[in-house]
């Protein structure tokens, strides 16, 4: 906000959130609130505007096409030609009504109706019709509910699919919709086609069958390679002028409906005059009536019985003594006329299905003369299936008759009132047509005879389109409108594809389709109409249109599913943004339609809809793992939400049986001062020790105030975030800013996690430069965070030399864990191994247990019961029992316990100066160097006191040495005693010695080890004693490359029972 003296205050650094509709323009910025009445939100007036700017800019809002905005911009070049841009002007008849109706009503109708309902018969084509539509009404309510739920931009139902469920299913349902229009454009040229060939100009084939069983591959043949060449043409058009084809949509539409009412006006003239189309049937068969044109086997001319040329088709000659087939011998020729009319009763035999397989020939009610068999015949003149035929073929054939109600909320851009027109434009049109198609069933059966029904391709009316003959004033209205009417489908396919592809990848989350996001400078999608054209192609090359019908009704049911699933989601839910005008909608019927939806899927074909559904499957994890990041606000993050409340609440009941006990980490990490990582290494070990399961939570602790930190502690937390990442480290990150980092580690041990949630170990590095850190603070935090996460009953594991500890893409090769299991702490020390060994950086690596013997206790007897104890943990581990003697204190732990307490004293005089205080430590440092290297030459020629192997009497003997060893070691003592060590504090000293030999058997055992785990001994109760502590650990570990310090919780993490 600009103030008179010209200067800008900043808002505080709270990026702002991109707002749907309000678009800031540099020139919003420069407005100046000069008067005083705001002045208490000035410094605001920056993040959040005035209520009356915000009102204005929703004014001046306009919901633009897709493309709209590349066309601004094109027309800027124009200079003063600039055109203006029209708000959106169309209402719900022009807008929603007549697209839906022009989408819905289409290629099936004309070419596949008759045929199913003759097929089926009345009653199943009504079940078919009555699934299929209500299937379209359901999702049509579900997609008013999300339609009518704030602005719906161009992009129409990917837009809103992917707004309400995310971007990943957002991306595979786009991509199913676009699949499944794109194949609809296959359907719609090859019904183009095939009306051309079948119905208009047959002359035209290409491929001409010389028998009778070629004429299948003959015809698709013909398919192919005229509907490539549509193809091509129909994608020039589409390339040269979008506009044209928008223009030309209204003559496609009215073909549809003046072909719709010359079918009416046709059912209604049968009543009163039946058309005269006779069907010629030998037998109970019918025939093709291509090449003969009196239905007669004989005729008379001139008092001479001559023969037709039906009887040439079934004899091996013109003469009446030549040998003709025997059914054709054994049954009279007969004339039915193909449309007896809607008062004829026909319906009664039309009522029930006539299922077949492939080859089946049509055939009446009428019985025939003789015994004949069917298969021999196939290949004469008769009508037959051209396919099997079962109910679920029919459905999947129907489906794509009732699609396209997406046409008005894909038009939802140029729409004046989006959110009104669309619920109601779409239910109508869809309880339109419901009505046409119930009606057309029911008229189709009462007024045309069965067999003509089932003759696909009307070859017993002579190769007339068998709803042309119903149609009145000529069937020449119904083969034009129709051949029309699948033109302009087919173009607006390929119209509306590309630019479905285009809004897809322009949104990002598909990362290699974003190529498809450029077009021509217009905003034309030119590399996204190839791609539709090329899977188009597909499609044409299938050639059949009963197979290519099933494929896209898989992707578009794939399509409505998800509309449905979104619309319940949100509805169940309850999301505050919820919020639809249109209030005639349940979650109840939108689960009905979805499970209508995934009914119809493997109803018409449970292999496509396997596929259809692994398709989806695969973008979905696709954008999972690689798509862009995107926050839609979406249901599904709702329902998560949701989800893990529910499981919160639940875990929060019960503490965590120990049967699933595992290691739920809050990770210590340590940052540089440039907010850097400073041991990655730490989070690569947490994830070999996790390999994604359970929870982890990496903290990190900044010293100050968060008002002064706020920036830093955002800098630390995405540093770590990305660490994590690179090292795949799946969890949660939680900096906390605090006035000191003793406070700050207390409060994370303490808040980290919600509910049953919550972590039970603590991991962390080593401070390795605790000798050289001037600041005694270092060490002491570390002590507490021992302290600490003792009291709250948690884990600790203590990383020592975290950097040599190998990387996710390291693969350690033949070697071993070893665990040295001196006290038991809950079994921690048996897990940790077990856990690491599942990731494939420690997979080859074997397990060792070392335990400690003391004098008394058997150690065969011990390994024996070890062995016995990991058999039952189902654990696979060498065991060895190492006997440690309580032989006499060394020279060496007295000089070392001397120097040790010599430096705590030194430190505590706080008056020494710094360089003093480094040079003390220095030279502490040079004296201990020279006596451990005394000693050592001292220790090769000492003899060996620790024993691996026992037998019985090497037991008694050792025994018995020890014990008179021991009488001696008071009066020893007191005669090698220097006058120093006498007032060296004995607990230190003793402490100091179990250090040293411990360390002296891990080295001699482990120092080859990938990996040692020990026990971590607890600090001091006395805080006096805590350098000391830091002390013995350092001796406890020396020598040793990588090794963990493991304390336990205080709980048994690990169970011989199931």
């Amino acid at each position: 906000m600009e103030h008179r003296g010209g200067s800008r205050r900043k808002g505080d650094g709270v990026p702002k959130e991109n707002s749907p509709f309000i678009n800031n323009t540099d020139n919003d910025k420069g407005n100046s609130y000069d008067g005083t009445n705001m002045a208490l939100f000035e410094e605001e007036m920056d993040s959040n505007p005035m209520v009356s700017s915000l009102l204005n800019k929703l004014a001046n809002y306009t919901n633009l096409t897709q493309g709209a905005q590349e066309h601004e911009e094109a027309d800027d070049d124009e200079g003063p030609k600039k055109k203006t841009i029209k708000s959106p002007q169309m209402g719900t008849f022009m807008g929603v009504y007549l697209p839906c109706l022009q989408n819905i009503l289409g290629v099936i109708l004309f070419l596949r109706l008759t045929w199913i309902v003759g097929t089926a018969g009345i009653l199943e084509s009504l079940a078919i019709v009555g699934l299929c539509c209500s299937c379209t009404m359901l999702t049509a309510i579900s997609m008013s509910a999300i339609a009518t739920n704030g602005v719906v931009p161009a992009g129409g139902s990917y837009y809103m699919i992917s707004r309400s469920l995310g971007p990943e299913f957002g991306g595979a349902v786009g991509l199913c919709f676009y699949l499944g229009t794109t194949f609809a454009g296959s359907m719609y040229i090859l019904g183009t086609i095939e009306i051309l060939l079948t119905y208009i100009v047959p002359k035209a084939a290409i491929f001409v069958a010389e028998r009778k069983e070629d004429e299948v591959d003959a015809l698709l043949n013909n398919m192919r390679v005229y509907g490539t060449c549509c193809l091509a043409l129909m994608a020039v058009v589409v390339f040269v002028g979008v506009k044209y084809v928008n223009k030309l949509a209204l003559v496609f539409l009215a073909c549809v409906i003046l072909s719709i009412l010359a079918i009416y006006a046709g059912v209604i003239k049968t009543i009163f005059e039946p058309p005269d189309f006779p069907v010629c049937m030998l037998g109970n068969r019918t025939l093709q009536n291509h090449n003969f044109d009196k239905c007669l086997k004989t005729d008379i001319i001139d008092n001479l019985t001559v023969t037709t040329q039906l009887w040439k088709l079934f004899c091996d000659g013109t003469g009446l003594n030549a040998t003709c087939n025997k059914y054709f011998d054994d049954n009279n020729v007969t004339m039915v006329q193909g449309i007896p009319g809607l008062t004829s009763g026909v319906i009664s035999e039309n009522m029930w299905s006539k299922y077949g397989p492939l080859g089946m020939l049509v055939e009446n009610k009428l019985t025939s003369n003789g015994r004949h068999d069917p298969s021999q015949d196939i290949y004469l003149p008769y009508v037959v299936n051209d396919i099997t035929t079962f109910f679920t073929l029919l459905v999947g054939i129907y489906f794509p008759s009732v699609t396209g109600i997406m046409a008005g909320s894909n038009r939802s851009g140029d729409l004046r009132d989006a959110q009104k027109s669309i619920p109601i434009g779409t239910i109508l049109a869809i309880a339109t047509t419901s009505f046409i198609y119930v009606t057309c069933v029911v008229l189709f059966g009462a007024c045309i005879e069965g067999v003509l029904l089932r003759d696909k391709f009307g070859d017993s009316v002579k190769g007339n389109l068998v709803i042309g003959t119903l149609s009145w004033p000529s069937p020449w209205v119904i083969v034009i409108g129709s051949f029309f009417s699948c033109c302009g489908a087919g173009l607006q396919s390929l119209t509306g594809a590309p630019r479905l592809l285009q809004a897809i990848a322009r949104d990002g989350i598909v990362p290699f389709l974003q190529v498809f996001g450029h077009g021509k400078a217009n905003g034309e999608p030119t590399w996204a109409l190839l791609l539709t054209a090329g899977i188009c192609e597909i499609g044409i090359l299938i050639a059949s249109l009963d197979a290519v019908a099933p494929i896209l009704s898989m992707f578009f049911l794939m399509c409505y599913l998800f509309v449905n699933l979104a619309c319940a989601v949100q509805t169940l839910l309850r999301t505050p943004n919820w919020r639809p005008r249109f209030k005639y909608y349940h979650w109840a019927l939108s689960f009905l339609g979805m499970s209508l939806c995934l009914a119809l899927m493997f109803i018409s074909s449970w292999y496509y809809a396997i596929i259809a559904m692994a398709i989806a499957g695969c973008i979905y994890k696709y954008i999972e793992y690689r798509g862009a990041e995107k926050e839609w606000g979406d249901g599904i993050r709702g329902l998560s939400l949701n989800a893990a409340r529910y499981a919160l609440i639940r875990l929060e009941e019960a503490p965590p049986h120990t049967k699933n006990w595992r290691p739920q980490l809050l990770v210590l990490l340590n940052l540089d001062s440039d907010q850097g990582v400073k041991h990655p290494r730490l989070l690569s070990f947490t994830t070999q020790l996790k390999a994604g399961k359970g929870l982890t939570i990496v903290g990190n602790v900044i010293e100050g105030t968060y008002l002064t930190k706020e920036a830093e502690a955002k800098k630390a937390e995405q540093n770590i975030k990305s660490s994590m990442s690179a090292e795949r480290t799946k969890g949660f990150c939680h900096v906390v800013v605090s006035s000191n980092l003793r406070d700050g580690f207390s409060h994370l041990i303490q808040s980290a996690g919600l509910g049953g949630m919550k972590h039970n170990s603590v991991l962390m590095a080593w401070p390795g430069t605790w000798k050289q850190s001037n600041d005694p603070q270092s060490w002491r935090n570390f002590i507490e965070t021992i302290r600490e996460t003792t009291a709250a009953h948690q884990a600790l594991l203590v990383a020592k030399n975290v950097d040599s500890f190998p990387t996710n893409q390291d693969r350690l090769g033949e070697g071993t864990i070893d665990v040295w299991w001196v006290v038991h702490d809950g079994g921690m020390l048996m897990l940790l191994p077990f856990l690491l060994r599942q990731h494939k950086v420690w997979r080859k690596c074997k397990m060792r247990i070392f335990t400690v013997a003391q004098m008394d206790d058997n150690s065969i007897q011990m390994k024996k019961d070890l062995q016995m104890f990991l058999y039952h943990l189902r654990l696979d581990a060498e065991v060895e029992v190492v006997e440690m003697h309580d032989n006499d204190i060394s020279a060496f732990t007295y000089e070392k316990t001397l120097m040790m307490e010599q430096r705590s004293q030194m430190l505590k005089q706080m008056q020494l100066s710094r360089t003093e205080r480094e040079r003390e430590a220095q030279l502490i440092h040079d004296r201990n160097t020279a006596s451990h290297a005394t000693i050592n030459d001292k220790a090769d020629t000492g003899p060996e006191r620790v024993h691996m192997t026992w037998t019985k009497d090497k037991l008694f003997t050792e025994r018995n040495r020890n014990r008179e060893c021991n009488t001696n070691v008071a009066v020893r003592d007191l005669f090698n005693m220097k006058p120093e060590w006498e007032s060296l504090n004995q607990s230190n000293v003793r402490r100091m010695h179990t250090a040293i030999k411990l360390n002296e058997v891990v080295v001699n055992k482990s120092q080859g080890a990938h990996l040692v785990l020990l026990n971590m001994p607890g600090p001091p109760r006395n805080r006096g004693g805590d350098e000391n502590y830091m002390e013995f650990l350092e001796v406890l570990l020396e020598g040793l490359n990588r090794a963990l310090l493991v304390r336990g919780g205080g709980r048994e993490v690990i169970t011989i029972y199931s």
